[in-house]
């Protein structure tokens, strides 16, 4: 049995693990270091794009003679619903995010769901109406 980390050496609840891992772990989803190493890594050699090579949140591709901004996300959190929200308005709003900090302003946004089998319709329905009420804000 591994041993717990003693919290009052300063090494706080959160660590990040030791980069030498041959797994994904949760920390690898959040958008942070972990994010990045992984996308600089895995998927920057796979797809030597130059777009991809920036590192942003979205992309600003060359379009009529302007920018177009291009994001996707996704997210997993359990419980999908919690305090203040579900699972459907995170990710709109998360996914408009990426764009806002782009200096950008959505107008179209796509969606695709992973769901599991036994996954009551009536909570994808709560999500969908919290996804189309945060579309409107």
């Amino acid at each position: 049995m591994k041993k717990k980390p003693d919290l009052s050496e300063g090494m706080g609840s959160c660590p990040i693990p030791i980069h030498s891992q041959s797994n994904i772990l949760l920390g690898h989803g959040s958008g942070g270091k972990l994010s990045a190493d992984l996308i600089r890594d895995v998927f920057l050699p796979a797809f030597n794009n130059p777009f991809l090579e920036k590192m942003n949140d979205s992309a600003m591709l060359p379009f009529n003679g302007g920018e177009l901004a291009f994001t996707t996300d996704s997210f997993v959190v359990d419980p999908v619903f919690f305090p203040g929200g579900n699972i459907g308005s995170l990710a709109i709003h998360g996914t408009v995010n990426d764009l806002a900090v782009a200096g950008a302003r959505p107008l179209y946004i796509s969606a695709a769901f992973i769901l599991e089998e036994g996954f009551p319709i009536e909570s994808l329905q709560q999500i969908v109406i919290s996804m189309q009420r945060a579309c409107e804000e």
